[in-house]
């Protein structure tokens, strides 16, 4: 296949996403300063920032004094310049989430499941977005994009297949039923933990990185695998089921339909179900009543004068930490994260044995060269996260992703 040509309009559109990308992740830096971040020649960073700035995607930040010169301005990509909501489906609840471009959050909702319907979550998601956008007091037109983090594997092709068997679904056109219930907004729809593994490498755990695994353990399990610094997806997307790697041949049922899997060893409902079965019928139920969050806080309080939940505790840090292990043979990284709501939980009680168990399943010489911590991001990772997929298109094309290009398209 011959070379695709590269035209003046390419290199000029890449100039842009280049700059403004420096700018977003390490601004605000003064012209001097990106063209040594950028490889840049001080002409090209002048006049693109130039354009950049008559664009509105970036502005001037104050200076800085230099080596005897006139002071430096500095610039930054523009916060105002529009806005961005992040959307976390979850298997009870949906969480909505606004920001302005630099990722200060300016509104939230939080909805309760009852119906867990493709129509019916795709419904509660285009309302939803309207009602945070308008209590915000933000104009409707300036959201740039909307993402929306799911559980289970996303299709990417013209419309986004979402593929759930955890909540029943199956090859849903979750994009299309949005705008059927009106949603008009540019729509960006990937997998919960691959939206959360974004948000913990640009602004969390993961940073300055380049080959991370970013687990995520909540009622499910998943990861998302970073190698040399892209998110690796698989032939359909589908790659970092971690959840669904056999931890026990023959084991636990799984909601997935299998024996054996991690999630139902290390995810909160296989958690909590491991509990309930091990203190037998005749003991109290410590946590009758709690939804899982504060099922499994009340389970590792619990461990403090139970010997079935410090025993329940310490099965689980030996699973997950034998789980981890297999991602460090299988993919040598230099870092691993844990989060989710339930691995934060895990972690900040359990982290030493989680280590431990970690370093006795895994190869010595990967192991030595990788560290575990946990992530910066609470319960908002995954809508964070899911916020960064438009703010990723904006970066890309270095323009509005609203609009057709205008000026790059004029440049012969």
């Amino acid at each position: 296949m011959a070379p695709k040509r590269t035209t003046v309009r390419d290199l000029r559109r890449q100039n842009r996403s280049t700059l403004l990308s420096t700018l977003f992740f390490d601004g605000p830096l003064s012209r001097y300063e990106l063209s040594g971040l950028s490889g840049l020649s001080a002409a090209t960073v002048s006049n693109v920032t130039a354009e950049l700035v008559e664009d509105g995607l970036v502005v001037e930040a104050g200076s800085v004094d230099s080596d005897g010169g006139r002071p430096r301005v500095l610039l930054r990509v523009n916060p105002a310049f529009g806005h961005v909501v992040g959307v976390d489906v979850g298997e009870t609840g949906v969480k909505v989430e606004l920001f302005d471009l630099g990722l200060r959050q300016l509104g939230a909702a939080d909805h309760a499941l009852s119906v867990g319907s493709p129509g019916a979550v795709a419904s509660l998601i285009a309302s939803s977005v309207r009602d945070v956008v308008a209590a915000a007091g933000v104009p409707a037109s300036t959201v740039l994009g909307v993402g929306i983090g799911v559980p289970g594997t996303v299709e990417q092709g013209t419309t986004a297949v979402v593929h759930a068997p955890t909540i029943g679904w199956d090859a849903v056109r979750l994009e299309e039923l949005i705008r059927s219930a009106g949603g008009t907004w540019p729509l960006y729809v990937e997998n919960g933990a691959k939206t959360q593994g974004q948000a913990e490498m640009w602004f969390g755990a993961g940073r300055g990185a380049r080959h991370v695994v970013i687990a995520l353990i909540g009622s499910g399990v998943g990861a998302a695998v970073v190698a040399d610094g892209d998110v690796y997806r698989g032939a359909t997307s589908s790659a970092g089921e971690w959840g669904h790697t056999t931890i026990v041949y023959g084991g636990r049922p799984c909601r997935c339909g299998a024996l054996g899997c991690l999630e139902a060893y290390v995810g909160a409902e296989g958690i909590l179900d491991r509990y309930r079965k091990a203190r037998g019928r005749s003991a109290p139920d410590l946590l009758a009543g709690d939804d899982e969050q504060s099922a499994v806080a009340a389970l590792i309080a619990a461990a403090a004068h139970s010997k079935t939940a410090a025993r329940v505790l310490e099965e689980t840090a030996g699973y997950l930490g034998a789980g981890i292990a297999n991602l460090v043979n299988l993919f040598n990284p230099e870092r691993i994260v844990l989060g989710g709501w339930a691995g934060l939980a895990l972690g900040a009680h359990q982290l030493d044995a989680i280590v431990a168990a970690t370093r006795a399943h895994a190869l010595r010489h990967p192991y030595d060269q990788t560290t575990l911590t946990v992530g910066h991001f609470g319960p908002d990772a995954v809508a964070v996260g899911a916020a960064t997929l438009p703010v990723a298109a904006l970066l890309e094309g270095a323009a509005d992703p609203r609009k057709p290009t205008t000026r790059t398209a004029d440049i012969a």
